[in-house]
């Protein structure tokens, strides 16, 4: 099935109104990955000769150098390249969720206009790397998939808003408390639990950990600058947690108060040299190159109305959650395992066990 991906793009121009080829960013990253301009090209699909001509165009629009050529070095980014492969990361790393939310619902109103209706899942959650799996295994009926923070999740299931909600929960003591903050919004009654995965949060640090930061402590440091999400998230609640169960005080927390909004936008963040260190998710650290200090691990669950349960749409939800197939995808991300995936549980039990 086709399906409509969004994805921003760059334009840059100068006074004259003269444009260039913004295929410069994925020289930039392969550049950087390799560090040789000959493999760099081969990776972008280009001769070396066109990629070579790309970067004396970019380096005259701006005048300065761009990636270093050293015989018998190879090839690295200059002050410049970095700070412009760092950005456009960033850009995509905080825009992905919103984007995706887009594109699911011009996906679901387009499959609908050309093959008639068809079976629709809508799930409001909190964004994670292994929700982003569910759209292309749920493969016989179409996923509305929206992020947004827990709250606004569970907010969403008791307005009609969507049929399914997902959150997660630290396991321990953080966890119990973070789920007070949900008890307005479960209803012990007719919730339903639906099992799903278990992740690993921790300390994001540049490779080598220069700051040699190995708990919360190391935030306390003279010099460390660290990196936040935003309030209304998971992740926030459970490093606000995780400070007060370590006795250290906000305010002794150098960049506390800057907020980035998705795991990937910490990752870039730190892996631009931006800050020190942050806190999420391993696979976003992994993904940008980052060393991980792990701190806790928590349950990502999904909560429906008991009366659903019957309906098809959950028949097949549930078959996916508890295929290999899916779980394999799971287990393939780092510091990603499924956990009671596919299991129904009463609201009572789903959150006493995801907090053990």
């Amino acid at each position: 099935m086709k399906r409509i991906q969004i994805t921003p793009t760059w334009s840059f121009s100068d006074e004259a109104g003269k444009q260039i080829d913004p295929k410069l960013f994925t020289l930039l990253e392969a550049v950087h990955r390799h560090g040789k301009l000959t493999q760099a090209a081969k990776t972008v699909g280009v001769s070396y000769r066109h990629a070579w001509n790309l970067l004396s165009k970019w380096e005259e629009f701006f005048g300065i150098t761009l990636v270093k050529l050293e015989r018998g070095r190879g090839a690295r980014l200059a002050p410049l390249g970095e700070k412009l492969l760092w950005a456009e990361q960033r850009v995509i790393a905080r825009l992905d969720p919103q984007l995706e939310s887009l594109g699911s619902e011009l996906n679901l109103a387009i499959q609908q206009e050309l093959e008639g209706v068809q079976p629709v899942l809508r799930l409001h959650a909190s964004h994670g790397f292994a929700v982003e799996l569910l759209p292309q295994h749920l493969r016989e009926m179409s996923l509305d998939l929206q992020y947004c923070s827990p709250r606004e999740a569970l907010a969403s299931l008791n307005r009609g808003s969507c049929d399914l909600a997902g959150f997660h929960l630290p396991r321990g003591e953080v966890g119990e408390v973070v789920s007070r903050d949900y008890r307005d919004l479960l209803k012990p009654r007719s919730h339903r639990v639906v099992g799903f995965i278990a992740r690993s949060q921790g300390l994001m640090v540049a490779p080598g950990n220069p700051k040699m930061i190995c708990s919360l402590a190391g935030l306390e440091k003279e010099g460390v600058r660290f990196i936040n999400r935003q309030v209304a998230s998971g992740t926030r609640a459970l490093f606000d947690g995780l400070l007060v169960e370590a006795g250290i005080p906000a305010s002794q927390v150098y960049g506390y108060v800057m907020e980035e909004y998705t795991h990937s936008a910490v990752a870039a963040y730190v892996a631009a040299g931006m800050a020190d260190v942050g806190f999420g998710v391993e696979a976003a650290a992994r993904r940008f190159g980052l060393d991980f200090i792990p701190l806790a691990t928590e349950e990502y669950l999904l909560i429906c109305h008991r009366r659903n349960l019957k309906d098809s749409r959950f028949s097949e939800l549930l078959k996916v959650l508890e295929g290999n197939e899916f779980q394999a995808a799971v287990s393939a991300l780092p510091g990603y395992i499924p956990s009671r995936c596919g299991m129904v549980m009463s609201l009572d039990d789903g959150l006493n066990q995801a907090t053990f």
